[in-house]
C-alpha cells in the first residue's frame, strides 16, 4: 500500500507514455482474476496497475501527480533533517520517540538473591450502600419475574376464553366447559369465563350442583347491571335440585335487582298460583313481567295463560276470557287455550259457547277436552 503509481507499475518517474501503456496491458494480462480463478489477491492487484494507469495514462493527471510526489518528497526531507539536528530533550510532535536505552549499574540478580512477599488478600467489605443495592436488585428482578408470570397467565386465560366462547357457539358443551375451566386456571378471578362456565353447566350439561358454586362465586365479580340475571340463574338451579325456597329467594333478589326479568317475575307468580294458591298475589306479580316481555314472544304467552288463570281463580273471568284471547293471537293453534276458555264459558253459563271452545281444543289435539265436551255437551 506504500508504493506509488510508478512502483506499481515497475517503472521509474521519467518513464515515456509509450513505456506506460505497455507496462500496463503486460500488468493487466498477468494480474487479470479470470486467470487465476477469482483469487482475490490477483484482483487487488489488477485493480492497483488500473488505478495507477487511470492517473499516469492521462497528461494533466500525471503531471499533478509528479507534483504532489516532489512535495511529499520535500517534507519527508525536511524531517529528516530535524530529526537528525534536534537536541536530545526536544520532543517533536507527530514523530514516534525512540526508546530509551535501559540504564543498568550491574547484571540482573540471580534467583539465590531474590526474595518474594506475599500480597497479603483484602477483604472485602460490604457496606449499607451495598446491601441496599443488592436488596433493591433483587427486588427489581422479582418484579420483573412477577410481572412476565402475570402477562403470560392473562394471555393464556383470555385465549382460553375465547376458545370456550366459539365451543359455546356450537353448543360444544364439554369443549367450552374445558377451555372456561383453563382459563379460569390462568386467571381465578376473570368473570367472564366463570359465568359462562355456570351457563354451560346449567344450560349444556344439566349439571345443578356444578353451576351453583360457578353463580354464586360470579355474584362477587359481578357489575350491578347484571346481579339480577345471574340470581334468576342461581334460583332455576336452586328449583332443579328441588329447593323451592332457596329458588324463590332468589327470584326475589333477582327482582329487586332488577325489576326487568319478566322471567323472575313469572317464576315467583307459578309458585304463588300453584304452590300457595295466592291468586291476587300471583296476579299482580305477572302483570308486573308482562310490562317487560318482549311483544308477540313465548315468554309473553306464558304469563299471559297464567294471568289469566289467577282471574280465573279469582272469578274474573272476562279479564281471564281477555288474557287467553291475547295468548291466543302468539300461539293460535293452541288447544289448552281453547280448553281454558271453555272453561270460562262454563262459568259464564254459556254452555254453547264452551262446546264450541272445547270441539276447537280436540281438533288441536287437546285430549283433555274430549272429557269437558262429553259432560258439557252430550245432553244437548
Amino acid at each position: 500500500m506504500t508504493q506509488n503509481h510508478y512502483q506499481v507499475l515497475g517503472l521509474s518517474a521519467t518513464a515515456s507514455a509509450q513505456d506506460i501503456r505497455l507496462a500496463y496491458r503486460r500488468l493487466a494480462v498477468q494480474y487479470h482474476p479470470d486467470k487465476h480463478g477469482g483469487n482475490t489477491l490477483y484482483e487487488e492487484l489488477f485493480k492497483a496497475v488500473a488505478a495507477a494507469y487511470h492517473v499516469l495514462g492521462h497528461e494533466s493527471r500525471r503531471a499533478h501527480y509528479d507534483q504532489q510526489l516532489r512535495q511529499a518528497a520535500r517534507r519527508a526531507e525536511e524531517v529528516r533533517r530535524q530529526q537528525e539536528y534536534r537536541h536530545q530533550g526536544q520532543r517533536v510532535y507527530g514523530v514516534p520517540m525512540p526508546a530509551p536505552a535501559p540504564l543498568r549499574t550491574r547484571r540482573p540478580a540471580g534467583a539465590h538473591e531474590r526474595h518474594y512477599r506475599p500480597i497479603p488478600r483484602q477483604q472485602v467489605k460490604f457496606t449499607r450502600r451495598d446491601y441496599w443495592l443488592t436488596a433493591l436488585l433483587g427486588l427489581g428482578l422479582l418484579l420483573f419475574i412477577f410481572s412476565v408470570k402475570m402477562t403470560m397467565d392473562h394471555v393464556s386465560g383470555v385465549r382460553n376464553y375465547e376458545r370456550g366462547l366459539r365451543a359455546y357457539v356450537r353448543h360444544d358443551w364439554v369443549a367450552a366447559h374445558s377451555y372456561f375451566t383453563d382459563a379460569l386456571h390462568f386467571k381465578p378471578d376473570y368473570y367472564p369465563a366463570r359465568r359462562r362456565r355456570a351457563e354451560v353447566s346449567q344450560l349444556g350439561l344439566r349439571e345443578y350442583d356444578t353451576a351453583r358454586p360457578d353463580l354464586r362465586a360470579a355474584l362477587a365479580d359481578a357489575p350491578r347491571t347484571e346481579q339480577g340475571e345471574l340470581w334468576l340463574r342461581l334460583g332455576q338451579c336452586e328449583a332443579a335440585l328441588r329447593r323451592p325456597r332457596a329458588a324463590q329467594a332468589a327470584y326475589a333478589r333477582a327482582t329487586a335487582l332488577d325489576s326487568t326479568l319478566a322471567r323472575a317475575w313469572l317464576l315467583r307468580a307459578e309458585a304463588a298460583l300453584f304452590g300457595r294458591r295466592q291468586f291476587g298475589k300471583a296476579d299482580r306479580q305477572l302483570t308486573r313481567g308482562l310490562r317487560h316481555a318482549p311483544a308477540g314472544s313465548r315468554l309473553r304467552g306464558q304469563l299471559l295463560t297464567y294471568r289469566g288463570l289467577a282471574r280465573f281463580k279469582q272469578q274474573h273471568y272476562e279479564a281471564a276470557q281477555q288474557d287467553y284471547w291475547e295468548v291466543l293471537d302468539i300461539t293460535p293453534r293452541s288447544g289448552q287455550l281453547y280448553f281454558l276458555l271453555g272453561r270460562v264459558a262454563q262459568q259464564q253459563q254459556d254452555p254453547a259457547r264452551a262446546c264450541e271452545y272445547f270441539g276447537r281444543a280436540i281438533v288441536q289435539g287437546y285430549g283433555f277436552a274430549q272429557a269437558a265436551r262429553d259432560t258439557t255437551c252430550i245432553k244437548r
